[in-house]
């Protein structure tokens, strides 16, 4: 034989001896393999197919995009074969598997049309929410997952329509953490609660927010993965007498996927489209402070979730996501920095500042909800832990006006430092340097360049290495970290009673920075960077609470609750908040932007009180009607007293598929301890001045508030009252809602009052060294009432023919908030006019998904109605006002999805605003401060999102 010959028959042998144990266990094996269809004979892709022995040990696989699965290599046995799929129900197969056979089992899976249940708004049993009589929203995990975006605030905003958020590009720390707004009510008017538990605020107070939200300190949502959510609960009503304070405009409740096994995890990816010209925008030639900021702004987001057990019956269910968004750019050059171009000056960026979704890096969220007991009682919690970077950008710092900075005398002569006049040895007797069109003497500036003993920040110098002869523009931003712990025990008693003991803790922690500035006092030896202060919220409660069954018809329930609330406002870096050897020369202390805090003015601040409320809830036999009735009082012991609240509400069924259902209750929101304690410096632009002025937020009871008529601040007191129908068919649910809500005594910032000299020498003497660098000042009051009522409809319709694969659905809300009463010494026109105006009006989408063999589809119309601009109102009519222009028209947005499953892969693509719109363009760009857009429009000002999303999931 020869040699050639020998190597394949050798190779045949090797084979047939590997192979040859897997061809007799092949032979001593069984497999079960079939198709899963639904009722109209279309397949079911992504079922989950369990396979359990004798012995209850089971193996777990999917149908692929033909609806088919194979279980192959079993024992020979009786095998029970389990088919899951949300929406549709079949009975579990008993199958004999024989050795070297094949047994075909084919499902046809019913229809299954399961009720949307709801916790919220009620201690009895969890009831659908057609049969509530308040109207609740019940937002899915599917609906979260169709999404590009992966940051909670925005995907609450696209599937709700009454919830509004805003991009907030130079707003301060509100660019940290966005404040959103529930029926156009302030941020804090919402209570946030996950499985039902009070969640913690965010540390940062909106002091800019676009008058709705200017002062609120609400919960920050986006520390939230949606990947852990198994449904939200949005209670669109009044709630404080059941849940206490800040429950004014509603209630949302976040609810943790609890399984026990299985899970899935996904990456996304995406970016947007242009600039709205058809090329990336670019930031130009600076270097860091342009943070590679462009038109596109690639975001990615990896994020899974498991369920594992705890004990026999236990779960312990975690989530996790990562991810980042670079920043946008949607400015156009201004006026003032083309003028200081056009005199010349090369060294200004382009464009000089910053309008678009800030540079968010490393954001990391993580969850745990766990569970673990018996019949009797069970243990039960979740915890959390959250971080990212933010960075915003500010104001342009002008090069030959900025005052304080370059000037003192508003662009005629650049500031000039003497160096030792600083230093206590004299004067070295600077030139005056001149600025004629934009340009300084050139001879004058020369002798100030050469003189060591001379410096104007017109020039670089060691430290500020981005050029400062061309202005600055301060970037600011925060390092975020959240915190939470919920634990508790409950059970029910031998009869029949339910109890719940539960304590939780949660802290929101915002380390501040800005860089890309100075504090000009410091002179040429300032830093650039600076850490003005470190915000802190932390919040404990302790909860006991009962409920029974009094009869068949009546169920009862009450409680008591313990609250802690402190705010705690840390110092500064020295650096940032000192006033240096230039500050007698016209030099203004502190990081230029945001001040820092002082030490003296740094503190702890906490309130405590205590609360017992009732409720009880009666039916009928059918549940045909229901009434329902609760009190709350609250003790404020150590500030504002004692509150009482109530709730009446009620449902009747005329017939099986229509009724009718109305509420009315008392609220109220305390103000949080930062509101009442916290000083606060910022930078804003004065439309009025067409300059950057500092302003300082101080506590009402402050000496120099109360010259202008600030007291101890009280709690906001509110109204509401909700009419409504309901029609449920089954397949087809529709609601319509009136509101109205009356909130008085509102708390708000008043505007901005100027200092007198002997004002700033008062702040002076009483601690408050920023009074140096103050240009105006204003503080928290009670002083406005304001009327806020709509309208909501909500439809839903899965129709049958179609095989329950497609689900159509329409919400529609009218807002409409009116100012009642206001005292004109501390509210201006402008604010009643953003309060008003200054969010849509009317908002309502329209939605389909469908799931179909081989693909899905998901498409969405939004609408978003038109809304008023305060500050390019101004910016528009050269320093003027009116509350008719620029109104932004309304906008229609179409976001679009196709998914292809894979087995156990999901393949998705799509798109969010996919025809790429834009709002109306900003009349007063120019003239104003360079944003093309109005900063706050209801749906940002970055055009199409487009984005791929690849999802893995195992059986559980």
């Amino acid at each position: 034989m020869k040699l050639g010959m020998k190597r394949p028959m050798i190779g045949l042998a090797l084979a047939a001896t590997l192979l040859a144990p897997g061809l007799a266990g092949a032979q001593d094996s069984g497999t079960i393999s079939g198709t899963v269809t639904d009722a109209t004979g279309f397949v079911l892709p992504g079922v989950t197919v369990e396979a359990r022995d004798a012995a209850g040990v089971g193996e777990v696989t999917f149908t692929d995009g033909a609806g088919q699965f194979t279980f192959s290599g079993l024992a020979p046995g009786t095998y029970e074969v389990i088919f899951t799929l949300p929406g549709f129900d079949a009975p579990a197969q008993v199958v004999e598997v024989g050795a070297g056979v094949t047994a075909t089992v084919d499902v046809e899976m019913d229809i299954l049309l399961q009720e949307t249940v709801a916790v919220v708004g009620t201690r009895a049993e969890p009831r659908s929410i057609a049969a509530s009589p308040v109207p609740i929203d019940v937002i899915t995990a599917q609906d979260f997952t169709s999404q590009g975006d992966m940051d909670l605030t925005n995907q609450l905003r696209t599937v709700v329509p009454s919830f509004n958020v805003n991009t907030q590009p130079i707003s301060d720390a509100a660019t940290i953490v966005r404040p959103a707004n529930l029926r156009n009510m302030a941020p804090d008017h919402t209570l946030i609660l996950v499985n039902g538990k009070r969640r913690h605020r965010a540390a940062v107070i909106a002091w800019l927010g676009n008058g709705v939200a200017d002062g609120a300190q609400g919960p920050d949502l986006s520390s939230i993965p949606s990947i852990a959510l198994r449904q939200v609960e949005v209670l669109r009503d009044g709630a404080a007498a059941q849940y206490g304070s800040d429950a004014i405009a509603g209630v949302i409740n976040f609810e943790l996927k609890n399984a026990r096994s299985g899970g899935s995890m996904e990456l996304r990816s995406g970016q947007y489209f242009d600039q709205n010209d058809g090329t990336p925008a670019t930031c130009g030639p600076v270097g860091r402070s342009c943070n590679g900021i462009g038109g596109r702004a690639p975001s990615y987001t990896f994020a899974g979730n498991a369920g594992l057990p705890l004990g026999p019956e236990g779960f312990l269910n975690l989530s996790l996501e990562y991810g980042g968004v670079q920043p946008t750019n949607r400015a156009v050059q201004d006026g003032g920095t083309m003028a200081v171009i056009n005199g010349g000056n090369t060294n200004v960026r382009d464009t000089s500042r910053v309008w678009g979704v800030p540079l968010v890096e490393d954001d990391l969220k993580l969850f745990a909800n766990f569970g673990s007991g018996g019949e009797q009682a069970e243990f039960y919690g979740h915890t959390s832990y959250a971080s990212k970077v933010v960075t915003g950008g500010f104001y342009f710092r002008n090069p030959n006006n900025r005052g304080n900075v370059y000037s003192v005398d508003g662009g005629e002569t650049l500031l000039v430092g003497d160096v030792l006049q600083a230093q206590g040895m004299g004067s070295a007797n600077c030139p005056t340097v001149n600025i004629t069109n934009g340009t300084p003497d050139p001879v004058a500036f020369a002798a100030v360049r050469d003189d060591p003993n001379c410096f104007t920040f017109h020039q670089p110098f060691l430290g500020a290495q981005n050029g400062l002869p061309g202005g600055f523009t301060p970037q600011f931003g925060g390092d975020v970290y959240d915190y939470s712990l919920v634990s508790g025990v409950r059970g029910t008693t031998m009869t029949g009673v339910n109890w719940d003991i539960s304590g939780s803790t949660g802290r929101n922690h915002v380390q501040t920075f800005i860089f890309d500035t100075v504090n000009a006092s410091l002179g040429p030896e300032s830093p650039t960077r600076f850490e003005p202060n470190l915000l802190q919220q932390t919040e404990t409660s302790l909860n006991a609470d009962v409920s029974f069954a009094a009869s068949d018809m009546i169920n009862v329930a009450g409680g008591v609750e313990w609250r802690n609330e402190q705010y705690h406002l840390g110092e500064g870096d020295p650096a940032s908040w000192a006033i240096g050897p230039f500050g007698a020369q016209g030099f203004s202390s502190a990081s230029n932007g945001y001040n820092g805090t002082r030490p003296e003015n740094a503190g702890t601040w906490d309130r405590a009180n205590v609360a017992g409320y009732g409720d009880i809830e009666i039916h009928g036999v059918d549940n045909e009607w229901n009434l329902g009735a609760a009190v709350r009082i609250e003790d404020f012991y150590d500030s504002f007293g004692t509150t009482m609240n109530s709730k009446l509400s009620g449902r009747y069924g005329f017939t099986d598929i229509f009724a009718a259902r109305a509420a009315v209750s008392s609220g109220f929101r305390a103000p949080t301890p930062g509101q009442q304690n916290v000083l606060n410096v910022t930078t804003e632009f004065d439309y009025k001045l067409g300059d950057l002025i500092n302003n300082g937020t101080i506590p009402s009871t402050s000496p120099v508030a109360a010259l202008r008529g600030g007291v101890p601040l009280q709690p906001e007191q509110s109204i509401n009252y909700s009419l409504g129908t309901v029609v449920d068919t089954g397949p087809f649910t529709f609601t319509a809602d009136y509101f109205r809500i009356n909130v008085s005594d509102r708390l708000t910032i008043t505007r901005n009052y100027s200092l007198s000299p002997d004002e700033v020498a008062t702040l002076l003497a009483g601690g408050i060294a920023e009074a140096g660098n103050l240009a105006a000042f204003r503080f928290f009051v009670n002083d406005f009432s304001t009327r806020t009522q709509g309208l909501d409809l909500v439809a839903t319709w899965t129709p049958l023919a179609l095989g329950a694969r497609t689900t159509f659905s329409g919400v529609f809300n009218f807002t409409d908030t009116e100012v009642t009463e206001f005292g004109a010494e501390h509210i201006d026109q402008d604010r009643i006019a953003a309060l008003t105006m200054g969010l849509p009006r009317m908002r309502w989408n329209m939605g389909m998904n469908h799931s179909a063999d081989r693909w899905t589809l998901m498409a969405r119309l939004h609408y978003y109605g038109s809304y008023w601009d305060r500050e390019d109102a101004r910016s528009a009519l050269g320093g003027a006002m009116s509350y008719l222009y620029p109104l932004y028209s309304g906008k229609p947005l179409v976001d679009l999805e196709v998914g292809f499953p894979f087995s156990d892969f999901t393949l998705s693509v799509g798109a969010q605003n996919i025809f790429n719109t834009y709002p109306d363009e900003n009349p007063g760009a120019v003239a104003g401060v360079g944003n093309r857009y109005g900063q706050f429009g209801p749906f940002g000002f970055n055009g199409g999102y487009y984005y791929t999303r690849v999802s893995f999931g195992w059986g559980g």
